[in-house]
């Protein structure tokens, strides 16, 4: 009986699998908006209530599209972070530490630009995300907050000012992603990370065509503008 229920298993496995790779290319095909099971399942061969068996609705399988974009994204923000912690010589300063993160989410985004538009992108009609996607979309966040805590740790961040009309909401939102760092730099990283993303967004969408040409080098610079705007001074750790 557990031979027969490993390989129901893996059938289940590889099945969910094509149905997830087939929506993938809807998705660059016609939108999230436009996602279909009924297409899904005519281009797998797969009769409709058959499909509904592994997703029994179209919000469910943007769902499981949503959490697998974002922690992809999320593991290569991650092991950016430990290439960066592992780098010769060794400690490398803090803001190149930002930037290395920055540069690699840039590359997935480039890679995957329907993916980056299905979790970053214009909200898809009709659909609420449920809790399930709260955990993988702090990933990358958690890694940018974690780098901005071990600097001010190491006396390595030089906390940037904050207007008293913003104190309020500086510990406010503190509280909710980091209450062990000091209000302005939790929020000036609220700041830097609607910035990144930005200028993630204007590359993907086509914003910089015919403006911004050298656009790998004009995104690590503003990467690293970005780091000094949280007070990440290029310290070594432990320095």
């Amino acid at each position: 009986m557990s031979t027969i229920r490993g390989a129901r298993e893996r059938a289940r496995v590889e099945v969910t699998a094509a149905i997830k790779d087939e929506a993938r290319k809807q998705l660059a095909a016609e939108g999230a908006a436009k996602l279909s099971l009924r297409a899904v399942a005519r281009e797998l061969g797969m009769v409709s209530s058959a499909l509904y068996r592994y997703f029994p609705s179209r919000d469910e399988l943007l769902t499981a599209l949503i959490i697998d974009a974002y922690d992809a994204i999320g593991e290569v923000a991650e092991s950016a972070r430990a290439a960066a912690d592992r780098a010769r010589p060794h400690p490398v300063p803090y803001a190149e530490r930002w930037v290395a993160v920055a540069g690699a989410v840039r590359e997935w985004a480039l890679a995957h630009p329907h993916e980056y538009a299905l979790i970053y992108g214009s909200p898809v009609p009709g659909y609420s995300a449920p809790m399930d996607t709260v955990g993988p979309a702090s990933r990358v966040g958690m890694v940018f907050i974690g780098l901005i805590r071990d600097a001010f740790r190491a006396d390595g961040l030089a906390v940037p000012p904050l207007a008293p009309e913003l104190r309020a909401e500086a510990e406010r939102i503190t509280a909710e992603i980091a209450p062990d760092l000091p209000p302005a730099a939790a929020l000036a990283l609220v700041a830097a990370w609607a910035q990144l993303f930005g200028l993630i967004s204007f590359e993907l969408f086509g914003q910089f065509n015919r403006m911004v040409e050298a656009r790998e080098a004009f995104f690590q610079q503003a990467a690293g503008e970005l780091a000094r705007s949280v007070g990440l001074r290029g310290r070594p750790a432990g320095r």
